[in-house]
């Protein structure tokens, strides 16, 4: 084998490597809080009871699965709660049947999760390596370059108190390669109401 060609093989198997690598830590999902926000007048105590609601239009099961995770979480940590699917209907309701809806609940406080979207990003890095002098520069162009792809689901989580109807916190965050609700629904879960127990909305403890 030619020098050039053995050259071409190496960079092309180290390329091939690099991207395997970036698939297997792209596939691991992590969800982080972009941004919060809390009404500065609410002087309330935590929620004692929260009615959750998981807004899907497309897909019923994920609304059932995301709502039972999260109220598993929420009594895991000591917080009572009901999901949404017990007391609403699976098409629309009018605003009227919502609230009756809730008010059967027994609930002080509604947590609404609502998914705002799904992006692709792609990312090119250029090849690793030293490039020193004018030639070394001119070599990069026939090296491969590093290729990722990711995609990023942004979710917003909504407090209201139910007597109120005001809207008592806020957040948005991001999922970095969500693969299931199944999977990715209980780190969520745990990312969003320690926030919400951080700001004095619920008196939640992180199970262990």
């Amino acid at each position: 084998m030619r020098p050039s060609t053995q050259a071409h093989s190496s960079r092309l198997l180290r390329w091939l490597t690099l991207i395997a690598a970036a698939l297997v830590l792209a596939s691991c999902a992590s969800t982080t809080l972009q941004s919060t926000w809390r009404d500065p007048a609410y002087t309330g105590t935590p929620f004692k009871r929260l009615f959750v609601v998981g807004l899907s239009a497309r897909d019923g099961t994920a609304r059932r699965v995301l709502e039972d995770v999260l109220v598993a979480k929420l009594k895991a940590g000591g917080v009572d709660a009901v999901p949404g699917w017990q007391y609403l209907a699976d098409g629309p309701m009018d605003e009227a049947g919502f609230g009756a809806a809730v008010g059967r609940s027994g609930a002080d406080g509604l947590l609404m999760v609502r998914l705002l979207g799904v992006e692709t990003q792609t990312t090119v890095w250029p090849p690793m390596g030293p490039r020193i002098g004018w030639y070394g520069v001119y070599s990069g162009w026939y090296a491969y370059p590093d290729v990722t792809q990711s995609q990023i689901a942004y979710v917003e989580t909504t407090i209201f108190d139910t007597k109120t109807r005001r809207m008592i916190w806020s957040g948005t965050s991001e999922t970095l390669n969500p693969t299931s609700v199944q999977k990715d629904a209980p780190a969520f879960a745990d990312v969003i109401l320690g926030a919400l127990s951080q700001n004095g909305i619920l008196a939640w403890t992180a199970p262990k």
